[in-house]
């Protein structure tokens, strides 16, 4: 029985032998499955072309970023005043020819454009404009770092917070909260005054005061993607925890903790700059936009100068770091299509 089965199975697609002089047809069934699989082959690879000319995710925000005119005049202007205050090396040597600390008294209150002094001299004989570039490059650079060290470990403190879960969340939440309750300025102003610390001091300072809200922010983002699908599907693999996190976790937070992160760069501007008005920040003679307008208060009704430019360089900075974060959030919204 099995032999005659296989007997009309290869009957079925036995080939007629040629008559006369023609040549022997390949088969047609081979022939189908060839051009089958030629132009399966084909398909998959203008899928897999069209998939690498996908732009990203990056890509993607960038391009609605750039077509946010606020946002992208915001960004221009803070680029120039990044480029100034780098510069201050520069416009103290090309520009003006005074460094920031030399002062000559003799030449005190000088309005702007006046004996060499572009934009006037301070109280005590020191050209503002170098001064100017000087303390924005130490105000920026206190700002920056203190943010960068608020995303480390805010970040970190949200992401084990969230994800261990039980015993370690508890405990790290309820130190979140008592220092959430602790009003920030007295806790800045009395850390400041018992250990009087540096510009670096100083941006550890602001950055241990601030990283209680982002960590807040990580651990709820956590717990709702700790539960998903793609996360359950890793641990059954095998991944470990600290791969999890890394790997699968963090790259759909991290658009979140960026833009928490250019928000609040505008707000550690202010803190510093409080303090140092205040005298407990930056100390002269290291000149930074807020002890520029201790030192110009007193001097008030007889030159505005001193304390309209510093004041203006702040507000331009807070401001223009405050809508390019507006922009990001907007242009990392996952909810948003072009």
């Amino acid at each position: 029985m099995a032999q005659v089965i296989s007997d009309e199975h290869e009957s079925e697609y036995q080939v007629a032998p040629p008559t006369g002089n023609a040549a022997p047809a390949p088969s047609r069934a081979l022939a189908t499955l060839s051009a089958y699989g030629e132009g399966e082959a084909y398909v998959g690879a203008l899928d897999r072309r069209s998939l690498r000319k996908t732009p990203g995710l990056y890509i993607r925000a960038w391009r609605r970023f750039r077509s946010n005119r606020v946002a992208m005049a915001a960004l221009i202007v803070l680029l120039l005043i990044v480029v100034f205050v780098l510069s201050a090396g520069l416009i103290s040597r090309y520009v003006t020819g005074f460094t920031p600390q030399e002062n000559h008294l003799a030449d005190k209150l000088k309005p702007p454009m006046t004996d060499g002094y572009i934009l006037g001299s301070d109280g005590n004989g020191r050209d503002i404009l170098t001064r100017l570039a000087y303390g924005g490059r130490v105000s920026i650079m206190i700002a920056v770092l203190s943010g960068l060290a608020t995303f480390f470990i805010g970040g970190a403190i949200g992401l084990v917070s969230g994800y261990r879960g039980g015993l370690t969340d508890t405990l790290l939440m309820r130190l979140v909260d008592v220092l959430l309750s602790i009003p920030g300025l007295p806790l800045l102003i009395l850390i400041a005054s018992l250990y009087s610390p540096g510009p670096v001091g100083l941006a550890f300072v602001l950055a241990a005061v601030s990283w209680p809200g982002i960590a807040r922010i990580v651990r709820g983002e956590v717990l709702a993607l700790r539960g998903r699908e793609y996360v359950d599907a890793a641990r059954t693999l095998g991944a470990s925890g600290p791969r999890i996190v890394l790997r699968h976790i963090l790259p759909n937070i991290l658009p979140l903790m960026i833009v928490y992160i250019s928000l609040i760069i505008p707000g550690l501007i202010l803190a510093e700059t409080g303090l140092s008005f205040l005298g407990i920040g930056v100390q002269v003679p290291t000149p930074s936009w807020g002890n520029m307008l201790g030192d110009a208060q007193q001097f008030f009704r007889t030159n505005a100068t001193n304390v309209v430019i510093p004041g203006l360089m702040i507000y331009l900075t807070s401001l223009t770091m405050y809508l390019v974060g507006n922009g990001l959030r907007d242009a990392l919204d996952p909810k948003l299509s072009e």
